[in-house]
């Protein structure tokens, strides 16, 4: 027989995946906006860095370690630097206009990677 619990998705229930995958959401949304010429360029690499941060989390939460779950939180809270910076080069750039929706969303799930992180090491470190 199969327990149940052991099929749940352990992502699912943070939080700061939920936050991650809205943020998602946006990204898609207004990079669709970007010139068709950097369909390839920017747009493929901002959507691959958005969809990398939710990724390394659900990955690391997965893992069952708490060190295996702090380096994938490590990987996302890089790829939400990554994703930061290339929103900021769209910007400048002109393809779209700076949201504070999405400077929200990228402020809060760094936060709440640094957050979450601290508190596993703070509890591995208590042992």
């Amino acid at each position: 027989m199969v327990n149940r619990e052991s099929l749940k998705r352990p992502h699912e229930g943070l939080d700061v995946w939920q936050r991650a995958m809205a943020l998602v959401e946006l990204i898609y949304a207004c990079s669709s906006k970007f010139p068709d010429a950097e369909r390839f360029g920017l747009t493929a690499q901002i959507r691959r860095a958005a969809v990398s941060v939710p990724s390394n989390i659900a990955e690391g939460a997965a893992r069952r370690s708490t060190p295996e779950l702090l380096r994938f939180l490590s990987i996302s809270r890089g790829s939400l630097s990554e994703l930061d910076t290339q929103w900021r080069i769209a910007t400048r750039l002109g393809y779209i206009k700076p949201s504070a929706d999405i400077d929200e969303h990228i402020d809060d799930v760094f936060s709440m990677l640094t957050g979450l992180m601290n508190s596993l090491q703070a509890r591995g470190s208590a042992r």
